[in-house]
């Protein structure tokens, strides 16, 4: 090879290294792809059906669905840039991270508990304390209480429940474990009572295992947000909008009788390993028709949190600052020209 050839094939080389090495994030491409933390829970349905009903595709985007254990790794995950998208129930983590600036872009709600009973998020307690006399919140002062860890809707969902006896988080001994778990402590009398969430509630129920002792606790209550990296939000405006069209035609779907739909069923039961029969007797969350977010029902969750000395910061939190209302309403555009 002369010495011509040979700095050539160098450079080639070198120049290859440096582009990998900058190579960009598959979200910063012309055409980015979506990575989705989800959890296998039936408020999370509508991302289930807008994958397999091929909304995604429809609006021109490639998501893909991932799993997550909880609410902290998805605001983690979002604000490193690891994942691009993510949903997430309110709490302490959420709003100390507004406030210390290492955030996320907030484009819509997630889901919100009904306005009327049974709920899809009961306060339960297991069959072997109801058995043995546990029949009111009250009988519950100093007894063993699951919750899915501090600083989220959990623990703000339990405490609600227990007010109704007039008892507070410091009245019980806090458990903290997730939901799939409670099932199993309540079958070997690790826990009196606990906090639940479809499917795993009537679940519970059907094996003998638990009952609902308390379902009026969190009426109207804002559930959970869906959120976005925040430089991917900026760069990628129109993938976020469209993928909130695809959400918003799902979740209105489901809204207005589409868990009376056998395929629907299907989705939903392999997304969160529920059998159907069990799907069609659960209670739903719901969402506002164009996903708009009750700040009034998270300036509850807030004070709640302040309260008991979880957040790092006085005073209410711009939450306005990092939830994209423009995003939505171009969604809500893009949606009604269909």
């Amino acid at each position: 090879m002369s010495s011509i050839n040979r700095r050539s094939f160098v450079a080639a080389a070198a120049a290859a290294v440096l582009a990998s090495s900058f190579a960009l994030p598959s979200w910063a491409q012309d055409k980015p792809k979506i990575e989705f933390l989800y959890s296998p829970f039936a408020d999370y349905a509508p991302f289930f059906v807008a994958k397999e009903l091929g909304y995604f595709d429809e609006f021109g985007l490639d998501v893909t669905l991932s799993p997550k254990s909880g609410t902290a790794e998805t605001i983690q995950m979002l604000a490193s840039g690891n994942v691009v998208s993510g949903a997430a129930t309110w709490g302490a983590g959420l709003f100390n991270s507004i406030h210390s600036g290492a955030t996320v872009t907030i484009v819509a709600t997630l889901a919100r508990m009904p306005n009327t009973v049974p709920s899809p998020s009961p306060f339960m307690v297991s069959e072997k304390a109801w058995q043995d006399g546990i029949r009111k919140v009250e009988d519950l002062k100093g007894k063993r209480v699951g919750i899915p860890g501090p600083g989220g809707f959990g623990m703000y969902s339990v405490a609600k429940a227990l007010e109704k006896g007039g008892l507070t988080i410091d009245d019980v001994e806090a458990v903290y474990l997730p939901p799939p778990a409670t099932a199993a402590a309540f079958a070997n009398g690790g826990l009196e009572a606990g906090w639940s969430i479809e499917p795993f509630a009537l679940q519970m129920e059907k094996q003998g295992l638990a009952r609902r002792l308390v379902e009026d606790h969190t009426l109207g209550t804002e559930l959970g947000f869906i959120a976005f990296n925040n430089e991917f939000a900026k760069e990628h405006e129109d993938a976020v909008v469209k993928f909130l069209a695809a959400f918003l035609k799902a979740a209105r779907l489901l809204d207005n009788g589409g868990w009376k739909d056998e395929k629907i069923l299907d989705i939903v039961s392999n997304y969160t390993g529920t059998e159907k029969d069990t799907l069609k007797g659960i209670a739903y969350t719901v969402r506002s028709e164009d996903g708009s977010i009750d700040l009034a029902s998270v300036r509850e969750q807030e004070e709640f949190f302040r309260k008991g000395g979880a957040l790092e910061y006085q005073g209410p939190i711009d939450i306005e600052s990092v939830y994209r209302t423009d995003l939505l309403k171009k969604a809500n555009d893009l949606l009604a020209k269909q």
